[in-house]
């Protein structure tokens, strides 16, 4: 029971993570919070959900659907409510404001699009393929989605670290205005920021919609609430930090609902939250760590 539970944990934690990951390279590298994030990840979900539905594509399509998805809506934020804002150098609570209004918007686009309805993948989308290894009872679906998260995060990595894109994303993070003055298209890369973040969030939203069946227009705020837990306990703007911070709250959140109460969850997620902050007030990576260094312009 124990080890079934640490690993239904685990599973949770890499649906978070790769949520988080988006989240935490936006705030790394604009330095903002993005209160639309959880649209974003549900309009990703969307995508993906239609792409079997209407267009009848495989799942590995209808998940490319969903991050392209994803990447487009975050694109769009972008640019109604935070590149205004960037030209004009509006102080940060303005573009969690806009953010906000952006968010309100596209839940409202998605309640009719939807009708409100729970709309679900049909059945034969994933084939249903369970494992028992040394008495834990492994789905394929679940391998997959730990298998996405690991590798989104090698993938990110290694664009921020041996690309060009990366140090140019590097760039902006450390000082927009430099990053100007050396010839670097700080919009161009802002817009790439965006679509990347975007696109995790889409794949977080096909695979978490696939794994309850259950895709509607307020998917989305959950994650943002766990998204904010992830990246101030891993450390903000800490690539690593959002992994290991999504991991452990997914435990956490396990635990409690085997062994406690499924209503208690969320609290005592953030009851530990609290006490590791105490400990640790830059999070658990802190600043000396994060891959993108975080600091205003």
């Amino acid at each position: 029971m124990l080890t079934q539970q640490l690993f239904n944990g685990v599973v949770i934690g890499s649906v978070y993570a790769l949520f988080a990951l988006g989240f935490t390279l936006l705030f790394g590298v604009n330095h903002i919070l993005n209160m639309a994030f959880g649209s974003v990840f549900m309009w990703g979900a969307f995508a993906g959900l239609y792409a079997v539905t209407v267009l009848d594509l495989p799942f590995w399509l209808a998940l490319i659907a969903g991050m392209l998805g994803g990447g487009i809506v975050s694109c769009l934020v972008d640019l109604v409510a935070f590149m205004p804002l960037r030209r004009r150098q509006a102080p940060d609570f303005s573009g969690i404001v806009s953010s906000i209004g952006a968010n309100l918007i596209l839940l409202m686009i998605a309640q009719k699009v939807s009708n409100t309805q729970i709309m679900r993948f049909p059945f034969d989308t994933f084939p249903i393929v369970i494992f028992q290894v040394f008495g834990l009872r492994i789905q394929l679906l679940q391998l997959i989605i730990i298998g996405t998260a690991l590798l989104m995060v090698v993938v990110l990595v290694s664009l921020l670290y041996r690309t060009g894109l990366g140090r140019r994303i590097r760039s902006v993070a450390f000082s927009e205005g430099t990053s100007k003055l050396l010839g670097i298209n700080s919009s161009l890369v802002n817009a790439q920021v965006f679509f990347l973040s975007g696109a995790m969030a889409g794949a977080a939203g096909v695979l978490i919609g696939l794994t309850f069946n259950s895709v509607h227009y307020l998917m989305g705020e959950p994650f943002l609430m766990q998204a904010f837990a992830v990246i101030i306990l891993g450390g903000l703007g800490s690539i690593p930090g959002a992994l290991l911070a999504g991991l452990l709250i997914g435990l956490v959140q396990a635990m409690s609902f085997a062994y406690i109460s499924s209503a208690a969850a969320d609290a005592i997620t953030f009851a530990v939250l609290f006490l590791i902050i105490l400990v640790r007030p830059t999070g658990l990576f802190g600043k000396a760590s994060t891959i993108l260094r975080v600091q205003r312009r």
